[in-house]
């Protein structure tokens, strides 16, 4: 019978990244946090979902607070020093996460930039609801 090998795992190296970008998509549902590098790959994320919350509690400001501290976290491994961050949505954990990723401790943010998408009179809304 042939003896048979070990596999030898070569460890995974992660790349160190000084500076990035936070994406915050803040919607009424749910709250997503995404960690990317200056040229948009992304290095992690995290949401109020994925952490366990359920239901209307993922929408809440406590869920996004956590939301953002398990991503910087995770950001914090790939030696991110320095972040910009970009808030999409009128969700309600929005201001949290803001501030969040503001006092995380070893993090300086150095802009903020709003992206919610508006409409300049694009397209023709639904009719009005009759009750």
């Amino acid at each position: 019978m042939a003896k048979r090998r070990k596999l030898v795992k070569k460890k995974k190296i992660k790349k160190q990244v000084a500076r990035g970008v936070v994406y915050i998509a803040a919607t009424f549902n749910n709250t997503v946090i995404t960690v990317t590098d200056e040229m948009g790959n992304v290095l992690c994320w995290s949401s109020a979902g994925a952490l366990g919350f359920k239901g209307s509690k993922k929408s809440t400001p406590y869920a996004a607070q956590q939301a953002v501290e398990d991503a910087m976290r995770k950001a914090k491994e790939y030696g991110l020093k320095e972040v910009g961050i970009k808030v999409q949505g009128p969700g309600g954990g929005r201001e949290t996460a803001i501030k969040t990723v503001g006092a995380t401790e070893g993090i300086r943010v150095l802009w903020l930039k709003d992206i919610t998408p508006l409409p300049h009179n694009g397209c023709r809304p639904r009719k009005r609801r009759r009750v």
